[in-house]
């Protein structure tokens, strides 16, 4: 089974989208902010991340640089999840290595979709 990394600094969407995820079969792990995200991939790898981009400590941006630059952790698929829904947003998350973005609020269809077509992947 697929084990996700939910990474949210907003209890309640890190509740939903955690319930979403392990509704569709999935493990879940979470973490509140970029560094404890960090801290917890050097612990046990997930087979992909769901990253918020507005958050204390470290942003999304951040997190998906340092995870893309590492070897260990380059092809762990990551999928940004922000209320940043402009088409720069969505650009900027992709230059920095973000394999999907998805603007809030979203269809959980859409980010259920979007998890497990990446896990195949």
């Amino acid at each position: 089974m697929s084990t996700v990394l939910v990474v949210e600094d907003s209890v309640t969407q890190r509740e939903m989208i955690t319930d979403l995820l392990k509704g569709s079969g999935l493990n879940v792990t979470v973490a509140s902010d970029g560094v404890e995200a960090l801290e917890q991939i050097q612990g046990h790898c997930p087979d992909l991340v769901v990253l918020d981009i507005v958050m204390p400590r470290m942003n999304g941006y951040e997190v998906c640089r340092r995870l893309k630059a590492d070897p260990k952790t380059q092809n762990v698929p990551v999928v940004m999840c922000s209320s940043k829904g402009e088409e720069f947003d969505r650009y900027w998350g992709m230059k920095q290595g973000a394999d999907a973005y998805i603007a809030k609020p979203f269809q959980p269809t859409e980010l259920v979709g979007t998890v497990k077509q990446l896990l195949r992947g």
